[in-house]
């Protein structure tokens, strides 16, 4: 009798990933409809075209998979466990010896393998795609990208302050690096006293640190000022790409890696990084958020959905859905505001929704 479980295990994991994948399918499709005709208003502009817009649809596709892969799973669960209750399967496998838990450890499992999918993803692809797509949305609109995207730049590093007028990623094939221009390096002493002015023609961050090309440097002492010029110095500083790049580019379109280099940036130079820290918790109970999402809404699979239509198991998948997502937004809010660890403000909607599922399951089974 043991091969059976395992064979009906793989039948409802089977129709969950399947009706997942559909539910899915139909909301990307309406995302990208509504998002292609957001972008009607810029087509005309420079060289952006229908063309270019449809290839800049194509590279946010990896992000618009992850941020509403929660949302597909939640109502593509529903609506699978809804039709094997509407049409009696559920019944005839609790009939075979299946529980409920051991029903809800298969939806489990279809949804670990597409959760897994978007982690990967979402630190992958996901970032990768929205530069591409930003950078070639900015490269068709205006003729000079670099001022575009780096234009006005500011950043701090310790008692030193950057200011560049534009700048660029480059890649040769084998390294990439960061190249800015016409850069200010403000150096400010202990007491807030300007130290020195640096004015930096080109910039290259390089794995060593920041190589400085044609320096004019001017130092401020207490009664006199000196000036010196070289064509090349070293700048031991930490401020990397990252740091930079996260000033312009939205939190949450960035890597975990990233969000970490960029917070700790911000906390090394006293700067906020609340906004950061919010995003990277996220895509660390991202996988929890779906499974227990997921897991307090298949209960009402085994009671309520069996005489629902299909109309009745999206409603109640919407709601979980916007129901979970306002509660955890709020929980957010609260710790940007009173300071508390971002950790438990996630955690605290998982434990709700958690509960939410135990109480019935007790009660189904009552």
């Amino acid at each position: 009798m043991k091969p059976f479980p395992r064979i009906h295990d793989l039948y409802v994991g089977r129709v969950v990933f399947t009706t997942i994948l559909l539910v899915w399918a139909v909301l990307i499709g309406l995302d990208l409809m509504l998002g292609f005709v957001g972008e009607f208003s810029d087509i005309g502009r420079g060289n952006y075209g229908m063309t270019t817009a449809i290839a800049y649809m194509a590279y946010t596709v990896p992000r618009r998979l992850y941020e509403l892969f929660p949302y597909a799973a939640v109502v593509g669960s529903l609506m699978a466990l809804g039709q094997l209750a509407a049409s009696s399967e559920l019944t005839a496998l609790r009939a075979l010896g299946l529980s409920r838990r051991r029903l809800s450890v298969a939806v489990a499992g279809a949804l670990a393998v597409l959760t897994l999918l978007m982690v990967f993803s979402g630190e992958t692809a996901g970032p990768w795609g929205e530069r591409r797509s930003n950078a070639l949305k900015t490269t068709a609109k205006s003729k000079d990208m670099i001022v575009a995207r780096y234009s006005g730049l500011w950043a701090r590093e310790g008692d030193v302050i950057l200011n560049a007028n534009g700048g660029e990623e480059r890649d040769n094939g084998t390294d990439r690096w960061l190249e800015l221009r016409d850069v200010r390096l403000y150096e400010f002493a202990g007491d807030g006293r300007l130290k020195s002015l640096a004015l930096v023609k080109v910039a290259e961050h390089r794995p060593g640190g920041w190589l400085l090309r044609d320096v004019t440097r001017t130092n401020f002492q207490a009664k006199s000022v000196t000036q010196t010029k070289v064509p090349e110095e070293r700048w031991a500083s930490k401020l990397d790409a990252v740091a930079l790049t996260a000033g312009t580019d939205k939190p949450r379109y960035l890597a975990a890696g990233e969000l970490r280099k960029a917070i700790a940036y911000r906390q090394r130079n006293d700067l906020d990084a609340s906004e950061f820290e919010a995003i990277y918790w996220g895509r660390w109970f991202y996988p929890l958020n779906i499974l227990a999402l997921c897991l307090a809404a298949v209960p009402f699979a085994f009671g309520t959905l069996r005489s629902g239509g299909m109309g009745k198991r999206l409603f109640i998948g919407i709601v979980f859905s916007l129901g979970f997502w306002l509660l955890q937004q709020q929980c957010v809010r609260l710790a940007q505001v009173y300071h508390f660890d971002y950790r438990i403000a996630y955690l605290l909607p998982t434990l709700v929704m958690l509960t939410v599922s135990f109480f019935f399951f007790r009660r189904r089974s009552g």
